[in-house]
């Protein structure tokens, strides 16, 4: 799917209900989990210790952070989308956020993006996301989210 690419935000009304963007696969590697762990304080040993992990997980790997999976969203939409004359976008908020399958380090995720809604607000748009999180060759995605983006300008 190429980039969408609209002269405004509120243009996007045309594309509500629609998938509108699939991003393209990008690494989880172990020093974006590394370095995710020191901004968070989160050095819980299954994200940070390989060789414990290979031993004693059931994923005989590190894995990720359910919220560094989350915290890719807005790279992933940014690189799929392009808002045209935005001048700023901010995150709203999240109506429901499920981790369903753990990202082990190394493996490529991607997201597809649904647009449930646009809502006219001072100076902008809210969109209203239903967002995949999927796994490189792996059935059952990894997170699913409804989430709140504001675009102004």
């Amino acid at each position: 799917m190429k980039k969408l690419t609209v002269s405004k935000p509120a243009d996007l009304r045309n594309h509500v209900g629609d998938y509108v963007a699939l991003s393209d696969w990008v690494c989880v590697t172990q020093e974006m989990i590394d370095l995710f762990a020191q901004s968070t304080g989160d050095h819980q040993w299954i994200h940070v210790d390989a060789d414990r992990a290979s031993r004693d997980t059931p994923f005989k790997s590190t894995i990720a952070h359910g919220f560094l999976t989350l915290s890719l969203l807005s790279k992933l939409l940014n690189d799929s989308v392009d808002l045209g004359s935005s001048k700023m976008g901010i995150n709203y908020g999240l109506n429901r956020v499920r981790f369903t399958a753990p990202v082990k380090s190394g493996s490529m995720v991607r997201a597809r993006f649904n647009l449930k809604q646009v809502v006219s607000i001072d100076d902008g748009v809210q969109l209203e996301w239903e967002v995949t999180v999927e796994v490189q060759n792996e059935t059952k995605p990894v997170l699913v989210a409804e989430w709140l983006t504001r675009r102004y300008g």
